[in-house]
């Protein structure tokens, strides 16, 4: 039962990843998740049900339009691929449980803000706002531990990344985000997850400058790294900071 499960979610997580592209890429823009249906940004040509296979449509068409030959974005089945084997990963971390239900939250947010900060370098209120009061519900109601933690991990993960927004290293969004995250977390996860995302970061655009895909001093998006350190936070907290006192105590 478990394979089977596995393979629902896997492929649930891979068409709900197919929606999360056009959230990601329409909302910052002010466009409508609805009109115009998919098509491609070049030829205008209104996609059929085949060319929105998630993932499988981009492998079989070489990543072009079948239409006009043009490239197709390799962040459409990247989002794709990522959702599946994050939502993958929730159920085999947490099965069908509470934690599940809030990891899949936690796994959705993080997949629409890291494709709309990598194309626009901008987190979309409308997608704060929306996931907002769906995890405040789940946090209120099955916290993990006392609800003062979640309080105070909401309050450091905006403290922290407000220095580097008033200096303009990074944007509001990644303020608003971290402590909604932070709070989703609570403390001490979100000082893990704000110290594994400097370390995801350092090291990812350090290699991407010695291979000379992006410039010193390029503003790149942190939102995707503020996401992804607080996935492994959410997942193995608790073990990597029993981990790190071991060794220390």
């Amino acid at each position: 039962m478990t394979i089977f499960i596995s393979i629902y979610i896997t492929l649930l997580g891979m068409i709900l990843g197919s929606f999360y592209n056009v959230v990601a890429l329409r909302v910052p823009v002010g466009e409508s998740l609805l009109h115009p249906p998919s098509h491609c940004p070049n030829c205008n040509t209104r996609l059929k049900a085949h060319d929105l296979l998630p993932v499988i449509s981009y492998l079989l068409s070489a990543g072009k339009c079948r239409y006009c030959g043009t490239k197709v974005s390799p962040l459409y089945p990247l989002g794709e691929a990522a959702t599946g084997l994050l939502f993958l990963w929730v159920y085999l971390q947490f099965g069908l449980s509470v934690n599940g239900v809030l990891g899949l939250l936690l796994v959705s947010l993080a997949v629409i803000v890291t494709v709309a900060d990598l194309k626009y370098m901008l987190i979309p209120n409308k997608v704060l706002l929306f996931f907002l009061p769906l995890l405040i519900i789940l946090v209120l109601f099955f916290p993990e531990g006392p609800l003062w933690l979640h309080l105070l991990g909401g309050a450091i993960g905006g403290a922290v990344i407000l220095p580097f927004a008033l200096l303009g290293g990074m944007g509001i969004g990644d303020v608003k985000l971290f402590a909604l995250l932070g709070l989703v977390i609570g403390f001490p996860n979100v000082i893990l997850a704000f110290l594994l995302a400097c370390l995801l970061g350092s090291v990812v655009g350090g290699i991407l400058i010695l291979l000379g895909i992006v410039q010193r001093k390029q503003p790149v998006p942190f939102g995707p790294w503020l996401a992804l350190g607080t996935l492994i936070a959410y997942g193995y907290g608790s073990h990597l900071i029993g981990l790190y006192l071991s060794f220390i105590g």
